[in-house]
């Protein structure tokens, strides 16, 4: 078995900070200079990833999540970076909070060019134990709450007669991930949901895109149990996992002018895992141990 990469002194997984205002990326400075760009779930792991990359490269953020504490750190780190900043702490599961975020951004800014739907949440589990309540947060959270926030914001762009971008974190659900039925069922609603308005709003100048990132290291790996986590590392062909500048080049890719002929697509960052892996977000149970030499 592939074997993880040992933690530092504090146990933290993924890039720091510091590292996200400083790893290298493959775009040029000011490439977004002048954009205002939406990115919920940004106060951590792979929103905060986003948003970092998005305010190096010269946008503007508006950015949103539940953690109060950590979204005002993020802000004075995109601030320290450049970007004018507008915050506010929801969740997106409410319809009426998404319209007033979308309102306030134009407000403040005018317009909106890229929206980036990262807020969402689950939790390793045997589907057969999922209470209703489980189910319903998982799936009200990562369907319902990326469609409010796409629907917000395509009405907008229609009535400024403005062009837009959106841009779906989903995940690799090609092959099923068991243990993760809930956000299966939920991102793969967002897959086809995306694939459907990407043609309907095609006459809007509106695109609409997929980023799946498959085992990428974020904190939140520290959520999952250790026998859960060391299957990531052997879930794709290159025996390793991603880091969280992966996904947020790719969302830079897909929402600049590099994208402006790419619509309805899903970007899987995964390894290979689509092809080939076997991530068990709770464990590989003994039945689909591997036997043999």
């Amino acid at each position: 078995m592939s074997k993880p990469p040992p933690r530092d002194e504090t146990g933290r997984y993924g890039l720091s900070d510091d590292d996200l205002k400083s790893v290298p990326t493959v775009f040029r400075d000011g490439l977004l200079d002048g954009q205002v760009a939406l990115v919920s779930g940004a106060g951590s792991g792979l929103g905060k990833a986003i948003a970092y990359l998005f305010a190096r490269l010269g946008a503007n953020l508006v950015i949103c999540g539940r953690d109060e504490e950590k979204l005002a750190r993020a802000e004075a780190d995109l601030a320290e970076l450049g970007a004018e900043v507008q915050t506010r702490s929801m969740t997106i599961r409410d319809p009426d909070a998404v319209t007033a975020l979308i309102d306030d951004a134009w407000e403040r800014f005018g317009k909106l060019d890229i929206l980036v739907n990262n807020a969402g949440g689950q939790f390793p589990q045997p589907a057969i134990d999922f209470t209703v309540k489980g189910w319903r947060a998982v799936i009200d959270t990562n369907l319902n709450g990326t469609w409010y926030l796409m629907q917000n914001a395509a009405r907008r762009w229609r009535d400024a007669d403005t062009p837009g971008s959106i841009v779906n974190i989903v995940a690799v659900v090609g092959r099923g991930l068991p243990d993760l039925a809930h956000t299966c069922a939920a991102r793969a609603g967002v897959i086809h949901l995306s694939k459907s308005v990407a043609i309907e709003w095609a006459p809007l100048n509106i695109r609409v895109n997929c980023v799946a990132p498959g085992c990428v290291e974020t904190p939140a790996f520290g959520l999952y149990p250790p026998e859960g986590r060391a299957t990531f590392y052997e879930a794709n062909p290159m025996l390793r996992v991603g880091d969280v500048q992966d996904v947020a080049q790719a969302c830079v890719y897909l929402g600049a002018p590099s994208g402006k002929f790419i619509t309805g697509e899903v970007i899987h960052i995964d390894g290979g895992q689509q092809n080939w892996g076997d991530p068990w977000a709770a464990g590989r149970p003994e039945h689909f141990q591997l036997k043999g030499g």
